[in-house]
């Protein structure tokens, strides 16, 4: 019991970015799920307000920095994107271990309970995610489930094809992180260019078997996830790595192949079908 104690009491941030198209209401249930039910709750919240927002988020973040001290608001002056929202998020955080969470999203109550004691007892672990179950209206209603692999091995083959880390469950030690370069502004792929670098520093990642966000989706998810603008920033990363040969050439083909299909010529409901059958439990 005293251990469970002590990783309890282990001092960690959260960072998060709010832009002006986010939801007051689902911001609300974010911060509920990652401080007021958490059984690990975080020592600061990093909330990057990425340019101006709506009255009603503003006025929504005022009321729960009043009620949660630990939230600290950061407020840049211009919608700058996720990756600049975030690399202030993280240079800003007081605290070498550092959890990721989206505005809209839902954590498992235990989420950093059990991550904190899987970084406690794993030192070698710079970075740790977990699954995530999907819903559309309620987290009693799951659509989907993404399963990424859990073993450092595993999850560097896996990277070569795919972002192998569900990019709302990591959390990371600053250090780490700040070795690779931190978050840079890369459209849609701000998480996987970074994972990429961590891998060219031959850092050590881990995944947990168990789900630790529900994520929320719709059919903007699957917008997002095509046409030309999101294809090109794949191949970006795909032809980063082939530069960085972590690739090869016929893997290159290969990745980019299969992305030009699904992402710039498929229509979005069908693409929303094949990420269900192929890509999700």
């Amino acid at each position: 019991m005293k251990r469970m104690n002590e990783i309890k009491n282990i001092p960690f941030s959260v960072c998060m970015s709010v832009y002006k198209n986010d939801s007051a209401s689902f911001l609300q249930q974010t911060i509920d799920s990652i401080i007021t039910k958490q059984t690990a709750r975080p020592t600061e919240v990093v909330l990057v307000k990425d340019g101006p927002l709506t009255v009603e988020l503003d006025t929504q973040i005022d009321a729960l920095c009043h009620v949660h001290p630990e939230i600290r608001v950061i407020a840049l002056e211009k919608n700058q994107g996720l990756g600049i929202a975030l690399r202030t998020a993280v240079e800003a955080a007081q605290y070498e271990l550092i959890a990721r969470m989206d505005s809209d999203d839902i954590a498992l109550p235990d989420r950093f309970e059990k991550q904190l004691a899987f970084m406690a007892t794993h030192p070698e672990a710079d970075i740790v995610g977990g699954q995530i179950e999907e819903f559309i209206t309620s987290p009693d209603a799951i659509v989907g489930k993404r399963i990424v692999p859990c073993q450092n091995e595993d999850i560097y083959t896996y990277m070569k094809r795919r972002c192998a880390m569900n990019h709302v469950t990591v959390m990371f030690r600053k250090q780490s992180i700040l070795k690779a370069g931190n978050y840079m502004d890369w459209h849609y792929n701000e998480d996987y260019y970074l994972w990429v670098r961590m891998m060219l520093q031959h850092m050590h990642f881990a995944n947990i078997e168990d789900t630790l966000v529900y994520v929320r989706v719709g059919e903007q998810m699957y917008k997002r996830r095509g046409g030309y603008t999101y294809y090109k920033s794949e191949k970006g990363i795909q032809r980063y790595m082939l530069e960085h040969h972590l690739i090869n050439l016929m893997q290159y083909i290969n990745n980019v192949s299969i992305r030009f299909v699904v992402q710039v010529l498929l229509p979005n409901q069908i693409r929303g079908k094949l990420f269900q059958l192929f890509f999700r439990k």
